[in-house]
């Protein structure tokens, strides 16, 4: 299927969803059965947004060949899913926020989908080299936003499944949504600064307790601004009001002691105490109480695991401090090179913490009244409904570390680039030359529209010249020693990038040549370089 055929198939979505009779108002009637189309779209579904969305987008952080294929069969699934929604018999449902969110992801879809063809078409006129900067980071933005837009829209379909969150259980139903994701989210971030951040935290001169701290202190002012809705106060108000003044006012203090890079343990401890008074917050149903109780032992396990990890474990020092003493009884020399591991070296308790916030997270956002009333009816009891949260933690948590493994795999945003480096080790990668081959069938080169760059003469002259057979026998062993002596420069060169963090480096060294989808440029700027 081609590009063309792709835009005319989501240009046809408006028309199936207007077309559509299955809303209506008030909730869903739980009696009538879900037919086969419906779990087909919900199935199909899932696997786009939880699976092929965030792939391709790491794919395209890289800059692998593979990542038009995946984005393509991702912008397929959907729609196909998108089709089967609007196509079900059976059950029927009313308007909600899972249909409005959809509607919203399908412009946007059309959108990445136009940034993409005109990326790969490289069309030439006037403005390109002022435009085209702009759509690669239109382009990059919005994948990164399909990652939170497809999370948010499942949540929302299975909402929209059980008809929960509506009337006046739709203010318990977004804190617990929103704070749970929240802690998934932390558990995230954690790991992506726990394997590829460091350096980007150092040269900043920043430790990860102040980047902590100042999102608790955010928060925390719109939670104390926001419990209270009008009324007599509740015991429920005044403790949700008093937790956001406990974040406000612990955030400032762990903002304060983290300065000039320092670690604190005033994120971890505001953690525990969180988890500590949910763990008393009485409930009406005793599953209720019982999964608060766990949901707040949890949280506070991982603020006690974090407090360990920073004062014990690393000392106050920061993750994979490459400047340290090696010493075989404590600690293991980093990689020779990011693409040969993990870049920095970590501790087997340091994954405690992070997962520990994936279950905290899974754990609340299981934990609304009227799932937990549904679990009760279902004579489903505390135990199994904890151990399906843990399970669902370990499923993300596993999800998260394939992703950013991957990513640490392919060497980063410049992945493209390290793997040619690689090439230029053996010599034949010298200058953009026969070594870049290695991206010559790479769906990011551009397509045969005309004329390519004229790099192309410059590299055959360059292999010529240390290919040749022709002169003295002196004059060959001279141009043997200066290829030589550039053929080390170049591995010196990259020898000393690499180590260097590539996740966060866009804004320092990024340009308008650093195009993901123009091997040809990137291979000109290496020679240039």
């Amino acid at each position: 299927m081609t590009f063309r055929s792709v835009a005319v198939l989501l240009a046809s979505l408006a028309g199936i969803a207007l077309a559509h009779e299955h809303h209506h108002d008030g909730p869903a009637d739980d009696s009538v059965p879900i037919d086969t189309i419906l779990w087909m779209h919900i199935g199909v579904q899932f696997i786009a947004w939880m699976f092929m969305f965030p792939l391709a987008m790491m794919l395209g952080l890289t800059r692998h060949k593979f990542h038009v294929p995946v984005a393509i069969m991702a912008l397929l699934m959907t729609s196909s899913g998108y089709i089967l929604g609007h196509s079900h018999g059976g059950r029927s449902f009313p308007r909600t926020a899972h249909g409005s969110v959809a509607n919203i992801l399908i412009p946007l879809l059309g959108l990445q989908g136009g940034l993409g063809v005109y990326l790969k078409a490289h069309l030439k006129w006037k403005g390109e080299n002022k435009v085209r900067p702009v759509v690669i980071f239109v382009h990059s933005l919005v994948a990164k936003l399909f990652v939170i837009l497809g999370w948010v829209q499942m949540l929302l379909g299975i909402i929209t499944l059980r008809s929960w969150c509506r009337g006046g259980a739709t203010g318990q139903c977004l804190a617990h949504h929103i704070m749970g994701s929240a802690f998934i989210a932390y558990g995230i971030i954690l790991l992506i600064m726990l394997k590829i951040g460091v350096d980007w935290l150092k040269r900043r001169s920043m430790s990860q307790e102040m980047l902590d701290s100042s999102v608790i202190f955010l928060w925390g002012c719109v939670n104390a601004l926001t419990e209270h809705h009008g009324g007599p106060w509740t015991h429920k108000d005044l403790q949700h009001t008093l937790m956001g003044v406990l974040w406000v006012f612990g955030g400032a203090a762990g903002m304060w002691i983290s300065r000039k890079g320092k670690r604190s343990v005033v994120p971890a401890v505001v953690i525990i105490l969180t988890g500590w008074a949910m763990s008393g917050h009485a409930q009406k149903l005793m599953i209720s109480t019982m999964i608060h109780a766990l949901f707040g032992y949890t949280l506070m396990a991982a603020g006690i695991a974090r407090i360990i990890e920073v004062c014990f474990l690393l000392e106050d020092r920061p993750t994979g401090h490459t400047e340290e003493v090696q010493d075989a009884s404590t600690t293991r020399a980093p990689p020779a090179h990011p693409t040969e591991g993990p870049w920095f070296p970590i501790r087997a308790f340091q994954y405690l913490p992070i997962w520990l916030l994936f279950a905290s997270g899974a754990l609340f956002m299981s934990a609304t009244d009227e799932e937990l009333r549904w679990a009760d009816n279902q004579g489903v009891d505390a135990i199994t409904w904890g151990l399906i949260d843990f399970s669902i933690a370990f499923f993300l948590f596993f999800w998260a570390n394939v992703l950013i493994d991957f990513y640490v795999s392919q060497g980063g945003m410049y992945g493209s680039r390290t793997k040619a480096a690689q090439s230029a080790g053996s010599g034949i990668a010298l200058e953009g030359g026969a070594g870049s081959s290695h991206n010559s069938n790479s769906l990011y080169a551009r397509l045969s529209l005309g004329d390519h760059h004229t790099g192309s003469s410059n590299s055959n002259e360059e292999r010529t010249a240390i290919g040749s057979s022709g002169g003295s026998s002196d004059s060959l062993e001279m141009e043997r020693i200066k290829n030589s002596k550039r053929i080390q420069q170049l591995r010196e060169k990259n020898d000393k990038d690499s180590p260097n963090h590539v996740l966060f480096d866009g804004d320092e060294e990024e340009d308008e040549e650093d195009d993901p989808f123009d091997d040809d440029r990137i291979q000109a700027r290496r020679a240039r370089s």
